[in-house]
């Protein structure tokens, strides 16, 4: 029984003090992830179950950014994404293809800041203010260009490949992969 006690009092004392920085900027990851969800996932799917689920899906990340959830967040995006135009039959529109993408990475950002920050630290707003408007800047900088190579291309249509995209997603899982093997050569 006292163990239990002495967690109790341990979790009280780590939650009192908690800042609010570290906070707001897991707030911010909850939002981003659930705006992700809400984007890339049909709206037919969305009222109900569906949405209690996406919601702890989207809380998991904003919890443990150092844990996988992050990476399982953004895997449930692109499945939305998928699920909405193949199952669905949704378009695929430049607007919202870049929405989502800028939410993924958004959210992504925003995990790497989380966490570095401990629950309790003090932290300046300057640097907060500074990692997002890096961030933004990648945003901008990513989305005007992909809209030119697009519109250099002839590209953007009404059309969608899917096999683009699954080819993305696996390039992108072999990036990771290759860069984990790297890391642990060292």
């Amino acid at each position: 029984m006292d163990a239990v006690t002495g967690r109790v009092r341990a979790a009280q004392r780590a939650v009192a003090r908690v800042t609010v920085v570290p906070l707001l900027v897991r707030a911010g990851i909850f939002v981003t992830v659930l705006a992700g969800f809400a984007l890339a996932f049909p709206a037919e799917v969305l009222p109900g179950r569906p949405l209690l689920f996406l919601s702890v899906a989207a809380l998991l990340p904003a919890v443990g950014p150092r844990r996988p959830w992050p990476t399982f967040a953004a895997l449930v995006t692109v499945g939305g994404w998928l699920l909405a135009t193949d199952g669905y039959g949704r378009p695929v529109e430049l607007w919202r293809l870049l929405a989502v993408a800028a939410l993924l990475y958004l959210s992504h950002s925003l995990c790497a800041l989380a966490a570095l920050l401990p629950y309790d630290g003090v932290v300046d707003p300057d640097l907060i203010s500074r990692w997002l408007l890096r961030a933004a800047a990648v945003l901008l900088g990513t989305s005007v260009l992909a809209v030119l190579l697009l519109q250099v291309a002839g590209l953007g249509g009404e059309t969608g490949y899917q096999w683009v995209t699954v080819l993305g997603l696996l390039v992108a899982v072999g990036l990771v992969g290759l860069l984990g093997w790297l890391l642990r050569r060292r």
